[in-house]
């Protein structure tokens, strides 16, 4: 039976590694959890799965929680209690935790660089959701992941498609450590999007995207802010920087496909032209399982893929004058060193002020452009940890300021030139 430690279990991808453990209760056991603030979903965790340690990022509200636990009847509250602890270190204890086989990382952003860094030091392989993770710190992460030994499993769709098709080559035991190390025969990678909310709308209609607008995903059941990097493809700019770091293969071979059914999730080519695809229904449960079954697959009775009832797969080109993110994540991919830190954080300072609507959807590319322009002088090369949490803060600062002194939104026109 495979120890589970799952980072952020009280959100997206931290609810389905638990629907998974209950499916699969021969298979999975939880030894340890990390939170945020629901409290109330937290608590229903710990009496289900029973872990040995649980972390909140807030220390604040480890009294509160001790509380509700004691306030449960006897019948229900676990026996004994688990370790509580808190802040960023009680995060990396979690992360770290002896008894865990695999951390699942499903903490949102670049909040969980660095207790996947306490994974990784612990030599903990990891199933990873939190792409920020090797998109900000990628420089860092993989020089740590050769030391140790861990292996990065990755845990979103079209990472886990790649990784899943290089299984089926000759080379498969390149491909599964997944530590930046080019798989030989590997030619080219198809990263596969829906196009997000804004898919069938035209560049000049942008201008009246809303909040609402944008966290309507027409295919996948995400948090707001990975719906909205959706909506701008940033989501798949930066999945272009993670494969980079992943797969290894240069940014002038990495290609992103408008695939509005969400039936492919990525492609790979090989050296001889032979394309392989992973196809599934889009459910995030499926890439999650993997990770936590692998090498094994297990056997599961979710509904099964039938190509007769899609009817069709449909591709096209991404449009660059309505997808601007696209492009920037490209150009920080290219820059290298801290540049790809700096998109990653202004993105989401950016995103976080347009779901407060402090600033329209057609700024976020701006804020993010402006911020990567600021910083070209500063680039590191070969950045260290604190020079990668330094620019973090810097770029989501300077994001703040931008939107402090008043934007100008970009038209459609502009964004076409």
């Amino acid at each position: 039976m495979k120890a589970i430690s799952v980072l952020g279990s009280t959100g997206s991808i931290g609810t389905q590694t638990l629907e998974i453990v209950e499916d699969f209760p021969d298979q999975f056991r939880v030894v340890a959890l990390s939170a945020g603030r629901n409290l109330s979903l937290l608590v229903a965790q710990i009496q289900r799965h029973r872990p040995e340690v649980v972390a909140l990022a807030d220390p604040a509200l480890l009294a509160e929680l001790k509380d509700r636990l004691m306030a449960l009847p006897a019948d229900t509250r676990p026996e004994p209690l688990p370790q509580l602890v808190g802040g960023p270190e009680g995060l990396d204890v979690v992360a770290s935790w002896d008894a865990a086989d695999l951390v699942v990382t499903g903490i949102v952003g670049c909040a969980g660089l660095l207790p996947t860094l306490a994974a990784i030091r612990a030599g903990k392989d990891l199933a990873v959701a939190n792409k920020e993770t090797l998109i900000a710190a990628g420089p860092v992460v993989l020089p740590e992941l050769k030391k140790s030994g861990s292996r990065l499993l990755p845990a979103d769709s079209e990472h886990s498609a790649i990784f899943q098709c290089l299984q089926g080559t000759p080379w498969s035991d390149t491909a599964r450590l997944s530590t930046g190390v080019p798989t030989p025969g590997l030619r080219r990678i198809q990263l596969t999007a829906s196009g997000g909310a804004f898919r069938d709308w035209s560049a000049a209609d942008l201008e009246k995207a809303t909040v609402a607008d944008a966290t309507s995903h027409p295919n996948w059941s995400m948090g707001k802010k990975i719906t909205v990097d959706s909506a701008s493809l940033m989501n798949k700019g930066l999945e272009v920087i993670e494969a980079h770091y992943l797969f290894g293969l240069d940014y002038d071979h990495i290609e992103i496909v408008i695939h509005p059914q969400s039936i492919i999730h990525s492609m790979v080519e090989l050296a001889d032209s032979s394309v392989l695809a992973q196809l599934g229904w889009p459910d995030m449960k499926l890439p999650i399982l993997y990770c936590m079954s692998w090498p094994s697959r297990l056997e599961t009775p979710w509904r099964r893929l039938d190509l007769t009832e899609v009817g069709q797969l449909s591709f096209r080109a991404p449009d660059p004058a309505k997808y601007p993110c696209m492009d920037l994540a490209y150009a920080a991919g290219r820059a290298g060193g801290t540049m790809p830190a700096v998109l990653n954080a202004a993105n989401e300072e950016a995103v976080a002020q347009f779901l407060e609507e402090k600033i329209h959807f057609l700024d976020i590319p701006k804020m993010i452009e402006g911020a990567c322009e600021q910083h070209k002088p500063d680039l590191a090369a070969n950045p260290c940890l604190d020079d990668v949490l330094a620019v973090d803060q810097w770029a989501r600062q300077a994001v703040r300021e931008q939107v402090n002194r008043g934007t100008t939104r970009i038209s459609s026109a502009s964004m076409a030139a």
